[in-house]
């Protein structure tokens, strides 16, 4: 073959969702009593939640991706912001590519629909008003993927592909176990054929051993319907078992990535190696047990540079005064981290 002739590569397909430098703040003005003190010099503020802090996010179809991270990091928001629940404060969110804003009304209400979120609380987030039929089968009918005739056969096979008895359907939601509305929850997710479902802790309230079945269900949907999930979690082990990738979330930031295996027998970032040190693990020999320096700080006045230096060990001057980029520290791994400067450069 001639050295000079070049190849056509070809070109990957966009990721299916994707998040371009996405921030989130939520404001609460000041109240009434507020503004009076303020006309007497009180100096007074609104308040400022910077819940997600300038996120780039990816993922691909088919893929599996688990965001981890303690409570109060953004993850749920960033959910949210992912499945179109909330728009960004800045930035920007792609579907195959292209930007949502400049879709038709039309193709932005399909694309929505092939969007969908399972939340933490099953029972809070089914109407207790309704039966299950309705549950499941409104949003179809609503949609005019079925007609309003077919809604009781539809459902049933909805239920029977969670794993639910079809003649149940007429029950309420009070009336189920706290597995089984989970997967009423994942049943009225599937109703409407969506591609890409973000699961927030949708199963941090069961029991050990149904979360082990509702795992092993999401893993069998996605074989069955090409689905694409975004797990979010702060189960390390969970994650573990259902990711394809893993990100680290940290006060609103992605503080590291990569693939699961890789990422989890070699950890880059402080954090990462704190969260994984907290993991529970099955082994026969003694460990010593060091949980992560401090709390977490408050999302309204995160700390400067680095927002992990307060509580990281190999904290450096350089990370109190900027911010490291995420940057790749190899292939498919990334990392935010002033100790990798060296290896960068």
């Amino acid at each position: 073959m001639n050295a000079d002739v070049e190849v056509d590569l070809v070109p990957q397909p966009p990721p299916l969702v994707e998040l371009r430098r996405v921030s989130k703040r939520f404001v609460k003005p000041l109240d009434l009593p507020a503004r009076i003190a303020n006309l007497l010099g009180a100096g007074l503020h609104d308040e400022i939640v910077h819940a997600v802090d300038r996120v780039d996010l990816g993922i691909a179809e088919r893929e599996v991706v688990g965001l981890v991270g303690e409570s109060g990091c953004g993850k749920s928001t960033l959910g949210r912001i992912a499945v179109g629940m909330l728009p960004p404060t800045k930035g920007e969110r792609r579907w195959r590519g292209e930007r949502l804003p400049d879709q038709s009304p039309a193709d932005a209400r399909q694309q929505q629909l092939k969007t969908q979120m399972i939340f933490q609380d099953p029972y809070a987030s089914l109407n207790p008003r309704l039966r299950v039929v309705e549950i499941v089968g409104e949003a179809p009918v609503v949609h005019g993927l079925i007609a309003p005739q077919q809604q009781v056969e539809y459902v049933g096979l909805q239920l029977n592909r969670v794993g639910l008895d079809p003649t149940l359907m007429r029950r309420f939601p009070h009336q189920f176990s706290g597995g089984q509305r989970a997967r009423i929850g994942i049943a009225r997710a599937l109703a409407v054929n969506p591609e890409f479902i973000v699961c927030d802790e949708s199963i941090a309230a069961l029991d050990v051993s149904i979360q082990a079945q509702v795992l092993n269900l999401f893993m069998d949907l996605r074989a069955a319907l090409n689905l694409t999930y975004l797990f979010i979690s702060h189960d390390l082990g969970v994650v573990r078992h259902i990711s394809d990738r893993v990100l680290i979330m940290y006060l609103g930031r992605i503080v590291e990535s990569g693939p699961t295996q890789q990422l989890f027998s070699a950890p880059n970032h402080p954090y990462t190696q704190a969260l994984l040190l907290e993991m529970g693990r099955l082994e026969p020999k003694k460990r010593t047990f060091v949980p992560i320096r401090g709390e977490i700080p408050s999302p309204m006045a995160p700390p400067s540079g680095c927002h992990f230096h307060p509580r990281c060990p190999y904290a450096m001057r350089i990370c109190r005064d900027l911010a490291p980029p995420l940057d790749e520290i190899a292939p498919g791994r990334w990392s935010a981290c002033h100790l990798n400067d060296e290896v960068r450069h």
